[in-house]
């Protein structure tokens, strides 16, 4: 199964996990392919635990779409907001 980034998952069912839990197609690829790299118990050794975007505010979600580079965030509600960052 290719990623969203073109190169092929190394692990496709965890994936397909994190997808249906929300996760972005980039962030989801990332995280499966460093876990079949490193051992899944690695990879939760980085990093801290985010907030889900949920908690997050309106200016808080439009300051990330712009980071990410995401056109037409000014105008959203949270929910769409919230998809557009999900699904990139």
């Amino acid at each position: 199964m290719p990623s969203p980034t073109g190169n092929s998952l190394k692990n496709p069912e965890l994936y397909e996990k994190l997808r249906e839990q929300g996760d972005s197609k980039q962030k989801a690829a990332r995280i499966s392919n460093a876990a079949a790299a490193q051992g899944a118990s690695e990879i939760g050794r980085k990093g801290g635990e985010s907030p889900s975007y949920e908690e997050w505010t309106v200016p808080e979600l439009k300051k990330r779409a712009k980071e990410l580079g995401l056109t037409g965030y000014s105008s959203k509600t949270k929910p769409q907001l919230i998809s557009a960052l999900r699904n990139g």
